[in-house]
């Protein structure tokens, strides 16, 4: 899934944040403690966040048939 530009629910734009959510959460950070400084405080917006996975490497591995 591509990360939306804006949050589903409430219509925040969010797509700019997740680069730099990635990046912190990578290196070790909380996802609680990157989000609460993002900004983000909707549990709408944190779920978009959080239910992310990266399934684009994965799924183009794979031929169209």
């Amino acid at each position: 899934m591509i990360i939306p530009v804006r949050c589903f629910s409430c219509g925040k734009p969010v797509g700019h944040l997740w680069e730099d959510f990635k990046k912190r959460t990578a290196n070790g950070e909380s996802a609680k403690k990157v989000l609460d400084e993002l900004g983000l405080e909707r549990y709408c917006c944190r779920a978009v966040f959080i239910g992310q996975t990266d399934l684009i490497e994965l799924t183009g591995k794979f031929k169209k048939s």
